[in-house]
């Protein structure tokens, strides 16, 4: 709810643009899509999922792109570097920190008033801070759903329309990818799509087709007549009603806080412990779950350190393998006493190992985070079963059910470790060089320079994990205590309302008599 009265408080502030969000599942065409409408392969698009930010596009005198991080600086780049922050190739799960990526070109003066929004696909565990799509839904002014024809709609698809409609009345629905389907075929899906949608949600939705390869400016006029040209024509009065839309969103949220507020200040006061305990049994209580987010946080935490290195350990020989090889091709090309010979195994030694880990490390972090994965549906689980069997009790001792909230752990992919290489070199002959022939005993030293390799691989494999280990280990903490902070809300709020002295009953039912009659 904080974060939709922040929507409405920015949308009353600031330039009154409709941003119109395409969102979906990933691979469902939106980018390419986007690319098509605006006559320009701005976005980056493959046969993977791609898009790792969100990124703006609007009408503007002249061409320009700026990147907003979450430090709050900003940078102007030009568009052939756009793949740089905005594709998920170039700046995997948002490691450069990007907020957003704002785009503006001269070709959409006739689209002036509306902001074109690309979002990452939905359905990936990782969001990368409040920007991504699942965590920016809120700010969504008008939206397209883009729905690929080669998969039916999906639960996801369903819940993704549902949490629309709190924040907008615009939504349209984009069947991409109908090229692949013959005539007859397309107006069968339409048609199933309607009445699935109508049978779910209970509303009807505009459909649009659309084909990146078959009669696309086709479709693209058919999406301007029914969507755009309104919307940038009428834009203060579409602007006005989508403002009036998210209020009214909020204040049935308010509502149904107020409704539990209004029943509990009417129960006499020799009652209220007895509500509070019927509520809050031993199976919600607020200490009893938390003890239980931290022991599922914890059991994750103890198995990273043992995913890390089963999956490591396959690295060990063929790394040793390659690095001894390396040296005995260098070493007879080494010259000097066994001082400079020593310091030089050392520098070489360090440099390779480094960038070994290093390279480990950026190639490898995807099979790292099974850990993470697993702590985030546990917690989520957790999360889902406290708001039940919460839900339950307030609808059974006070007969009203908990309104709607916006239960969703985020889970920031952890930062790359810092690799720093750790090399211990047991002898100290080398501070006796001037005693040591090595026309006699070099052969014998370079055999310990190559021994030294297995050793050293496997002490920078274990520090490797080591310093995965601590990061994977950081975001679960956070992702507990996301969870915590959920529950002690919801658990505050409810017993703030069961609280409230006597006398309070006029002065909530005054306020949801003015609340509701906003709704009118």
């Amino acid at each position: 709810m904080n974060r939709q009265i922040e929507v409405c408080e920015n949308m009353l502030h600031e330039d009154p643009l409709i941003d119109l969000a395409v969102l979906g599942q990933f691979k469902s065409g939106k980018s390419s899509f986007i690319n098509h409408l605006i006559g320009r392969d701005i976005l980056p698009v493959g046969v993977i999922p791609v898009t790792s930010v969100i990124t703006r596009i609007c009408y503007g005198e002249q061409e320009r792109a700026h990147v907003s991080f979450f430090d709050g600086t900003l940078q102007e780049i030009e568009h052939a570097e756009l793949k740089f922050y905005t594709s998920e190739a170039e700046n995997p799960g948002n490691l450069k920190n990007v907020a957003v990526v704002d785009i503006e070109l001269p070709a959409l003066r006739e689209y002036s008033g509306i902001r074109l929004v690309d979002t990452p696909g939905l359905g990936s565990v990782f969001k990368v801070h409040k920007e991504v799509s699942g965590n920016w839904l809120p700010e969504v002014g008008a939206a397209i759903v883009a729905v690929s024809v080669e998969r039916p709609l999906s639960e996801h698809d369903i819940n993704l329309i549902e949490t629309l409609l709190h924040a907008t009345p615009r939504i349209v629905l984009l069947l991409t990818k109908v090229d692949i389907l013959k005539p007859s075929e397309q107006r069968e899906v339409m048609q199933f799509f309607k009445q699935t949608l109508k049978k779910e949600l209970g509303h009807d939705f505009p459909l649009f087709l659309y084909s990146a390869r078959e009669n696309t400016q086709r479709y693209n006029d058919s999406l301007a007549a029914g969507l755009f040209h309104p919307l940038s024509l009428n834009h203060e009065q579409e602007f006005t009603s989508i403002l009036g839309h998210k209020m009214r969103s909020l204040i049935k949220g308010c509502l149904g806080y107020l409704d539990i507020a209004l029943k509990s200040s009417m129960a006499l006061d020799q009652d209220r412990d007895l509500l509070r305990n019927q509520i809050f049994n031993e199976k919600v209580g607020y200490e009893t779950v938390k003890e239980e987010l931290s022991v599922i946080a914890r059991e994750n935490q103890r198995q990273t350190r043992p995913l890390l290195m089963k999956h490591l350990d396959r690295f060990q020989a063929p790394l040793t393998e390659k690095l001894t090889r390396a040296l005995q091709e260098e070493l007879p090309t080494w010259q000097g006493n066994l001082w400079t010979l020593t310091r030089r195994f050392e520098g070489w030694l360090t440099e390779h190992v480094t960038e070994e880990m290093q390279r480990i490390s950026e190639t490898e972090y995807h099979h790292f985070y099974g850990t993470l994965k697993k702590a985030h549906m546990g917690l989520s689980r957790s999360l889902e079963a406290f708001r039940t069997l919460l839900n339950g009790n307030v609808e059974k001792v006070l007969g009203l059910p908990l309104p709607d909230a916006e239960w969703q752990i985020e889970v920031d992919s952890p930062l790359k470790p810092d690799i720093k290489v750790l090399y211990v070199f047991d002898f100290h002959f080398d501070l006796l060089w001037f005693l040591i022939p090595m026309v006699i005993f070099r052969g014998l030293f370079e055999r310990h320079f190559i021994g030294e390799i297995p050793r050293t691989v496997v002490i920078n494999l274990s520090r490797l994990a080591a310093q995965w280990e601590d990061a994977l280990n950081k975001t679960i903490d956070t992702m507990r205590k996301q969870a915590v902070l959920y529950i002690r809300d919801e658990t505050l709020t409810i017993e703030a309302m069961l609280s409230r002295p006597q006398g309070q009953t006029e002065e909530i039912s005054t306020l949801i008599s003015e609340l509701r009659g906003y709704l009118i």
